[in-house]
């Protein structure tokens, strides 16, 4: 397989399969993942109201994953059932050699309803050796090769039922691509569209502006949808139907509500949207493409892909707007190999199918976001064959 050369790593852990690797407290081995039971830890918390609540927790510990190459970023993802009341902490740190090079770094709590913790990114985090931003670490004057994820789930004291853990990992990329990198020929994928949806994010500009500013800003919860409505999966009426007005697509609003992130203020939280994704059935994961290429690999497995990208107007033909980072769906290939993409930033539903040429968005996508791409998929559907230094 044809690649850009970039260093890009992905390592994946699911439960209970993987059960054996790293390290836990106070989680056991369920049917369908790792579960806080047995020898809980207690802490107390405040809940979005001010109160003090008490959780019994519990953590699961990566082994530490070498990548082999000096890494500049890394961003974990997870998928994870968490009745009310429960949530869960994403943590990295970096590693080389035999031992750990940073501290540990919040990279999230995440919860599926918000009546225990509001769901967030934690800002204020920066030294010498890292920093976060939002959902991604960003390593700076320390040598890393490696990471390390732990993660910790967390109940209401005394609660029967708590967060099940079902996925979790991150990708790591080393130095940004070079702007002016070639395209790459078309592949496995050219010729095949796949049957997504078409949805505007647009026709809910008006709505709901305490999550992100309304529909003008839900990219990433709208392509999220999309890839679900594809995939027969969406969030059933009963969960929605607090959306009123229900509007001209309700399982959007959802979506933007679910996935909103009170820190940044936004909707566009890379590992809380695959996390949604994770909520209705799907094994969902954050991950780098080195080129079109890659992705055309999936578009031929029957996966479309939400991909990140960053352009000004002119630069890109169909797609003729100014933006500093963009979701959308890519949903295949013209026989020539140009990318066809559902944009949601369109007017109307039936502007969204736009094609685009291949090496004018494959650059954009490669420099703004890094090749950044979510991978929502159902569990049984097999990924296609990975490339030799395995970024899914």
């Amino acid at each position: 397989m044809t690649t850009s050369g970039r260093d890009i790593a992905y390592r994946g852990f699911r439960f209970p399969a993987d059960l054996a690797t790293g390290s836990r407290i106070g989680l056991r081995a369920g049917r369908r993942g790792l579960a806080p039971g047995g020898a809980v830890e207690r802490l107390t918390h405040p809940d979005p109201d001010g109160r003090t609540r008490r959780y019994e927790w519990g953590t699961w510990t990566s082994p530490p994953v070498p990548v082999g190459f000096a890494v500049r970023e890394v961003v974990p993802s997870w998928t994870a059932d968490a009745p009310a009341g429960c949530w869960l902490r994403a943590e990295l740190r970096g590693w080389h050699g035999d031992a750990p090079t940073t501290g540990w770094y919040a990279l999230g709590d995440w919860a599926a309803d918000e009546t225990a913790v509001r769901r967030t990114s934690i800002p204020g985090q920066r030294d010498a050796a890292a920093r976060v931003e939002t959902d991604t670490l960003l390593v700076g004057d320390a040598t890393v090769t490696g990471w390390q994820l732990r993660m910790t789930l967390l109940r209401p004291e005394g609660a029967r039922r708590g967060p099940v853990l079902r996925t979790a990992g991150a990708v790591a990329c080393g130095a940004p691509p070079a702007a002016n990198a070639p395209a790459h020929p078309p592949a496995t994928g050219r010729g095949r569209v796949l049957d997504v949806p078409c949805w505007s994010q647009r026709l809910h500009a008006d709505r709901s502006p305490n999550w992100g500013g309304g529909g003008d800003a839900w990219c990433s919860p709208t392509s999220a949808a999309m890839v679900l409505a594809y995939w027969d999966a969406s969030p059933a009426p009963r969960h929605y139907a607090w959306v009123r007005p229900p509007g001209p697509r309700p399982a959007v609003v959802h979506a933007a509500r679910q996935c909103y992130d009170h820190a940044y203020a936004g909707t566009g939280n890379w590992s809380f949207t695959t996390a949604y994704a994770g909520l209705h059935g799907m094994d969902a994961f954050v991950t780098r493409l080195r080129s079109l290429t890659e992705a055309e690999a999936f578009v031929a497995a029957g996966i479309p892909l939400v991909l990140s990208a960053a352009y000004r107007r002119g630069q890109v033909p169909g797609l003729d707007y100014d933006t500093a980072g963009h979701l959308l769906v890519l949903v295949g290939f013209t026989s020539a190999g140009d990318p066809v993409l559902n944009d949601p930033y369109a007017p109307t539903d039936d502007a969204v199918r736009r094609t685009v040429p291949r090496d004018r968005f494959e650059a954009t996508w490669q420099t703004g976001s890094g090749g950044m791409a979510y991978v929502i998929r159902p569990p049984e559907v097999p990924l296609p064959a990975r490339p030799a230094q395995p970024n899914w």
